[in-house]
């Protein structure tokens, strides 16, 4: 069974902060034992102001490898892409911009089926391991309780077989990393804040909960799983 660990923060400029540094204390981690390190970030609003302080702190980042774990079907230039808001924040002027990133294959390609071919393609070069192994996995949580673009009641959260699929929600075609992929990670953390995930939240912790209402509790990896949640996502619990 998943074990969670549950730290609070006092708001969300307190999130952002020990999200910053829980960061890049795995990155130092993993580079004390392996030449580079991979890790996956989630998209969304919440996690933007954790990564400009990450993007500030003093690491080799020409070591690391930066990768999404989901991204909208669109342009790079598209105010809803993923990829724009990692160049806006940790990949702006400053040490983190030292850092590789591997964006998600996207409108370039001729479909999403094809993009998200291309990136179980480059996953699969990056990380060793089957499932691929990236040393941080970054996660959000919605207020439906879906995390990267795993969306209840669509086909995305039971596909195993391969590292990447197709997940549609809110009316826009996703790449997202797949379970398996998620769940294989060395440290999986989930960045909560605000009051409307409190009901997520619960669920994500709830041993009884389905993974087919809440497909957060498909990610199982065999370490703990970390959670960085502001007092107004966490005082429900």
């Amino acid at each position: 069974m998943t074990n969670y660990r549950v730290e609070r923060a006092r708001d969300p400029q307190d999130l952002a902060r020990r999200a910053a540094e829980t960061i890049a204390a795995q990155i130092d981690l993993a580079l004390d034992q392996r030449d580079r390190c991979q890790i996956a970030l989630s998209g969304g609003s919440t996690p933007a102001s954790a990564y400009s302080l990450l993007g500030q702190e003093r690491l080799p980042w020409d070591r690391v490898d930066v990768v999404l774990g989901d991204e909208r079907w669109v342009a790079a230039e598209d105010e809803s892409s993923n990829a724009g808001m990692l160049r806006r924040t940790l990949l702006a002027p400053g040490p983190g911009a030292s850092s590789s990133f591997h964006p998600v294959p996207t409108v370039e390609l001729e479909s999403p089926e094809a993009s998200a071919h291309a990136f179980a393609e480059q996953v699969s070069r990056l990380c060793s391991g089957v499932p691929p192994v990236f040393d941080v996995m970054l996660l959000g949580l919605g207020d439906d309780g879906h995390t990267a673009s795993l969306f209840p009641g669509t086909d995305a959260p039971t596909v195993v077989d391969r590292w990447t699929t197709i997940g549609r929600g809110k009316g826009l075609d996703r790449i997202t990393l797949t379970a398996p992929v998620l769940s294989a990670a060395r440290q999986v953390i989930f960045l909560v804040s605000g009051a409307g995930k409190q009901e997520a939240l619960r669920r994500l912790l709830d041993p009884s909960e389905s993974a087919d209402r809440t497909p957060a509790r498909l990610v199982q990896p065999a370490s703990d799983v970390l959670i960085l949640a502001d007092q107004d996502a966490a005082a429900g619990l």
